[in-house]
């Protein structure tokens, strides 16, 4: 059921496959995809993002809660590419992340390297594997769950 995917996806093609908008979309680019397997997404890091108005002013860190969602953000996308595409009413919502680690602050002019591969896939449940790094250093780790449900 998967289907043959074109490299790279851009923006247009992101949000065909995943709900978020600006300022929540956290995914630029997908450069590897291995449907049923695994992803490689960027996500380059500004330093107009607007969570870096409070955190934190004169020394502007991205929240590593935003890290992960952007690791999960990229786990939907994966979903997504390997169920043939289109929202179609489908949201993936998370429901628990185990083993989070965080390595390095991430910070303005960082490109973020999100790699996320299927753990396991049960029923309408989607345990993922996610690894963060800049310029080849790991910055966050996470397990991600997510479940989707029909809208």
């Amino acid at each position: 059921m998967t289907q043959q995917v074109t490299l790279p996806i851009d923006s247009i093609g992101i949000r065909a496959l995943l709900p978020h908008r600006y300022p929540f979309l956290l995914i630029d680019r997908v450069v590897e995809a291995e449907p049923g397997k695994r992803v490689l997404c960027y996500k380059n890091v500004s330093g107009n993002e607007p969570f870096f108005q409070g955190h934190f002013p004169d020394r502007p860190v991205m929240p590593g809660v935003m890290v992960i969602e952007a690791l999960a953000q990229a786990g939907g996308i994966l979903t997504q590419l390997t169920h043939g595409g289109g929202l179609e009413g489908r949201l993936s919502y998370l429901v628990k992340v185990d083993n989070a680690k965080f390595s390095r602050m991430v910070v303005p002019g960082d490109r973020l390297d999100l790699e996320v591969e299927i753990k396991r896939e049960i029923r309408n449940m989607t345990m993922y594997v996610g690894t963060a790094r800049v310029d080849g250093e790991q910055v966050a780790c996470a397990e991600i769950l997510c479940a989707e449900v029909r809208g």
